[in-house]
């Protein structure tokens, strides 16, 4: 593998630089790069902004609407809107349903739902995690009784990330007990309108409303809603966690941060010297530095040898160090600040706020993001999960 962009790529490089220089709004880019909460009208103006270039879709076919790009393509793009501050782009429905819907779902599926999701008609929440049933998926207890034309859903989600917006879900849910638990699991799109759904917020550490229960009771879904067949959902929920495991490493997020990193321990000093020049914190974060880049050369061959479609279990490597890395990275930020990482304040996060940022580098931000970052390594599968994915299905234990 040729670890040297070609002409063609560095050209591509260039175009997205010049589009985001063009299209990227100030305001967001300032909202971004100072860590300030980022709201759902945001996270839609960038979307219908990539859409209307027609880079929106990254993990599609190009007869669907996708980019058609190329894995490096991908890297450069991705690589680029973190640098200039974009929002990120919710994965929800471009990057874990829409591949289902693709390789899964009927043509009417695909022809009512894929144009939607590119148009931003639905924010797609995600039905999977349940209270007792978090990294052990398969033990999942809300059930689906079909009764005529409409299944009859009971049961509860959790850990719902941003489904405070959402106004579809696609939900696993149990429609037999008969044989091993993954056999009876199917894959439902339940409209969040319906009667019977309540939506519960969670405050997490950071003191953000991100994540929320789901309740749903007696909720009619029409059997029309089913993705594939009923009691196969086991095999499209595999397919959609090797992308957002994927997606989770952040390669370009861990990049980023590790520039703020060194930027911050080289104005920070101790003991009548910068940070980045005391030798135990130099030496984590020289080897931090070393992990990522090699984390970076790992994903990049990775999806280049899976072409258009999703990494296997090597997507569990990618998660795994990704998260550990990235955690790494907001550990040593916070502790470059020092006590100004303590005095967290959340009306800091609002756009407009006027009150003079806390310590160097705009620390205040940094509190929140280590206390976010804490979840990296155990949503999409908890990295002990993981690990046992890696041990039985590459190394064959």
């Amino acid at each position: 593998m040729d670890l040297n962009y070609t002409a063609d790529e560095v050209a591509f490089r260039d175009e997205v630089r010049t589009f985001l220089k063009e299209k990227l709004p100030a305001r967001l880019s300032t909202k971004v790069k100072a860590g300030k909460r980022i709201t759902k009208e945001d996270y839609e103006l960038w979307h219908s902004i990539l859409n209307e270039r027609g880079w929106l879709a990254l993990h599609w076919p190009k007869e669907h609407g996708g980019t058609g790009w190329t894995p490096i393509q991908k890297h450069i793009f991705e690589e680029e809107c973190v640098s200039a501050g974009t929002p990120r782009v919710i994965a929800f429905g471009l990057s874990m349903l829409g591949p289902v819907l693709i390789q899964f779902a009927s043509d009417a599926h695909k022809n009512t739902y894929l144009p939607r999701i590119l148009n931003g008609d639905d924010w797609w929440a995600q039905g999977y995690s349940e209270p007792g049933a978090g990294s052990d998926l398969a033990s999942l207890q809300t059930r689906a009784v079909r009764e005529g034309d409409h299944y009859i859903v009971n049961g509860q989600k959790t850990w719902t990330t941003l489904g405070q917006h959402g106004n579809m879900m696609f939900c696993l849910v149990r429609t037999s007990t008969e044989g091993k638990p993954q056999e009876g699991i199917s894959f439902l799109l339940i409209d969040m309108n319906t009667p019977g759904i309540e939506v519960r917020p969670i405050i997490t550490l950071d003191g953000e409303h991100e994540v929320n229960d789901i309740f749903l009771t007696d909720v009619k879904v029409p059997v029309e809603n089913l993705v594939g067949e009923e009691n196969k959902g086991w095999t499209y929920a595999k397919f959609l966690l090797t992308y957002e495991r994927t997606g989770i490493a952040g390669v370009a997020f861990a990049k980023s941060a590790l520039d703020k990193l060194k930027r911050v321990s080289n104005s920070q000093t101790q003991h009548g010297r910068p940070l980045s020049k005391d030798p135990l914190f130099a030496a984590r974060m020289a080897q931090v530095e070393i992990d990522l880049k090699a984390m970076e050369l790992f994903n990049l061959r990775i999806v280049a040898a899976a072409g258009e479609k999703a990494p296997g279990p090597e997507s569990s490597l990618l998660k795994i160090k990704g998260t550990v890395i990235r955690q790494e990275i907001t550990d040593l930020l916070r502790r470059a600040v020092g006590p100004y990482a303590m005095p967290f304040s959340p009306e800091q996060l609002d756009e407009g706020n006027n009150e003079e940022p806390i310590g160097p580098d705009g620390a205040n931000p940094l509190a929140s993001s280590y206390f976010n970052n804490r979840k990296l390594s155990i949503y999409g599968g908890s990295n002990e999960i993981q690990r046992i994915i890696v041990s039985k299905q590459m190394l064959g234990l």
